[in-house]
């Protein structure tokens, strides 16, 4: 029984959408973090400050990411 191992086609149709949805989720993400920080001890304030910074940073990434993808879309269309 041999298997066939072929890479499925690359359909990007949809990273707009799935960008936007992680967008969000990680927003919602870092408000819930931020509403916490009131009950954290500094050991978790901290911790949680140095995740919020990523997340920042990672929204920011894929904003750039939706861009670079809805002019790949339009450039297709």
């Amino acid at each position: 029984m041999t298997e066939n191992n072929q890479p499925n086609p690359d359909n990007r149709s949809d990273n707009v959408e799935k960008l936007q949805d992680m967008v969000q989720n990680t927003i919602e993400n870092f408000e819930e973090a931020e509403d916490t920080l009131q009950f954290a001890s500094n050991d978790e304030k901290e911790q949680i400050q140095a995740k919020n910074k990523r997340r920042a940073e990672s929204i920011e990434s894929m904003r750039s990411e939706i861009q670079d993808e809805s002019a790949d879309r339009q450039n297709n269309e």
